[in-house]
């Protein structure tokens, strides 16, 4: 086992959620500062690779979180993202952004997973309150509603069909615009656009059926039928 790989394996903090902050962090606009540092890293600079992964480490493990739920076995999911990063990034040749090239690896993984384990992924929303430091200020019985509610869309969004569901979670979610999700997936702009479209339908229809989400509307981010968002 390399030195950074060996790293990965003990670096992960104990339990899913421990020291990952909330809510997502926005991508830079630049690059420049990266390109070094993963230049370094494919090259076998375990420093820099460590550097790599503390950056990025909780978008990575939001994602696979937001896929696959609360496991005993979320930690092993993130690690193995990380170890096929390192196996992976003397190929990444700067043809797109750094965090889409990961969060394709991050998807591969979780549907590797997935196949593995021969079980769906079961979608969770955010974290719970106890794991924020300063904890609440809201009541417990709309702590326990907001609960429920995420629960009815976790068991909406896990009947979805997997390319309707990834597309949902990397756009709804993630928040990333379809022409990024089109390089993650592998597929053009307007199957992703597609596959948004009904997947959002889907939802809608679902929503009936859940007694905790009665009147409410699902909205959802607007896509234009031209460029990105």
């Amino acid at each position: 086992m390399s030195v950074a790989i060996a790293w990965i394996a003990h670096a992960t903090p104990a339990g899913p959620l421990a020291a990952m902050p909330w809510p997502m962090r926005k991508p830079s606009a630049r690059m420049s500062d990266e390109e070094p540092l993963i230049a370094r890293a494919a090259a076998g600079d375990g420093a820099a690779f460590r550097t790599l992964y503390e950056r990025h480490r909780a978008d990575v493990a939001r994602l696979v979180y937001r896929m696959l739920g609360a496991r005993s076995d979320l930690d092993d999911v993130i690690q193995e993202v990380f170890v096929q990063v390192y196996r992976s990034l003397k190929d990444f040749r700067g043809q797109a952004r750094f965090g889409t090239w990961l969060h394709r690896v991050t998807v591969n993984v979780v549907l590797m997973h997935r196949r593995a384990a021969r079980s769906r992924p079961v979608f969770a929303g955010e974290p719970p309150e106890e794991n924020f430091a300063g904890g609440t200020d809201r009541a417990p019985d709309d702590d326990a509603e907001r609960r429920e509610r995420v629960r009815a869309f976790g068991r909406m969004l896990d009947r979805l069909p997997d390319k309707k569901r990834i597309v949902f979670v990397l756009h709804e979610l993630e928040g990333l615009p379809p022409g990024e999700i089109a390089k993650i997936v592998g597929a053009p702009i307007l199957t992703v656009r597609t596959r948004l479209f009904y997947a959002r339908r889907e939802l809608e229809q679902m929503i009936a059926n859940e007694p905790a989400l009665a009147g409410l509307e699902l909205t959802f981010s607007k896509v234009s039928s031209g460029g990105e968002l």
